[in-house]
């Protein structure tokens, strides 16, 4: 996988070496999101609580943070209100992801609209982007209230893309990497992007770091989809095979399409086309993706993404947070924890 597979270690410490080096405004950015959460329903505070008590590594508010540092922001807490919002506009993205797949386990907890039904979930979610408009109206800039609200919609058109596009395993990679950009990727390049703004950088240093943020946020996804066929629960919080059963066709099922000959293309399409599919399919599909070196080639798709964002940050000066940053383009894919 070129240059991937050495850089495991580091990778993962570029990750702790972020956090570390921005604990302190992590932590305010973990208060600040208990803060928002507060209701006068009880339902709501119960709800999100439950949602982000199962963890999570905060890998976008670190983003928001980091590239702030590097954009030389020093001044005032709008890095922590902002990094928080970025954060709560993830959550409820998953909170309606959990419903429109049917999910019952995240992060190796029950999802809410297992415990509390979709209607309920749905709702919550809405709330917490209500709350999310809110914390981008008090920051007052008109270009990052701009900026998070079109992401906003960029993520529900990916969203809405992908269903429309469930089942169909001849999809083509254009397509595939088209929803990744837009339910995905789209916020890791907001919150990078957020960063410079808040450095008062010009736009050849904007659109760097957008682009360093888009290209982490297409490894991220390839790793996530990657490990629903090179995984277990224990280790990465959720089950393997999960997107395999909810019929979602990802970059390894592509992959493999376009390698296996014309009968086993017959199989997988009638796999996919199956309201419900079984243990022993998925391992039937595990066996092929491990005979055609699948996993092999999704890493390679990862790294030229990962080399786009290592080479995104060159136009910034030598530091600490600019050496972070560049090793963390590794981190996503190559993650074990």
């Amino acid at each position: 996988m070129g240059s991937v597979v050495p850089l495991k270690k580091s990778a993962n410490s570029a990750y702790l070496e972020l956090k570390n080096l921005l604990s302190e405004k992590l932590q305010k950015v973990e208060g600040l999101i208990q803060q928002k959460l507060k209701s006068d329903v009880d339902l709501i505070e119960k709800m999100s609580s439950h949602h982000l008590s199962s963890g999570g590594k905060r890998l976008r508010a670190l983003l928001t943070l980091g590239s702030a540092k590097l954009s030389g922001y020093n001044k005032g807490g709008r890095d922590i209100n902002l990094a928080a919002c970025v954060e709560l506009i993830h959550a409820a993205t998953l909170m309606h992801d959990d419903v429109i797949d049917n999910s019952e386990i995240r992060r190796g907890k029950k999802t809410l609209n297992s415990i509390w039904g979709n209607q309920s979930s749905i709702l919550v979610g809405d709330y917490l982007l209500s709350r999310c408009f809110e914390m981008m109206v008090e920051d007052g800039n008109l270009e990052i209230l701009k900026l998070l609200s079109s992401t906003s919609t960029e993520i529900a058109q990916g969203e809405v893309l992908q269903l429309q596009h469930k089942g169909e395993i001849d999809i083509l990679e254009e397509t595939y990497f088209k929803i990744t950009s837009s339910k995905t990727a789209a916020l890791f390049s907001a919150a990078t992007k957020v960063g410079a703004i808040l450095g008062e950088k010009n736009a050849k240093y904007k659109e760097a770091l957008e682009f360093y943020g888009k290209n982490i946020g297409l490894t991220f996804q390839i790793a996530d989809d990657t490990l629903d066929y090179n995984s277990n629960l224990k280790l990465f919080g959720k089950e393997i095979g999960n997107d395999f059963f909810e019929g979602k066709v990802t970059l390894p099922i592509i992959l493999l399409y376009q390698k296996v000959s014309y009968s086993e293309k017959d199989l997988l399409k009638n796999l996919f086309n199956k309201k419900i599919r079984d243990k022993d399919e998925l391992n039937y599909v595990l066996n092929l993706i491990k005979e055609k070196n699948i996993i092999k080639d999704c890493y390679k798709k990862a790294d030229h993404f990962i080399n786009l964002a290592s080479n995104a940050l060159s136009i910034f000066e030598d530091s600490k947070e600019k050496t972070i940053l560049k090793n963390l383009a590794t981190f996503s894919i190559e993650r074990n924890f």
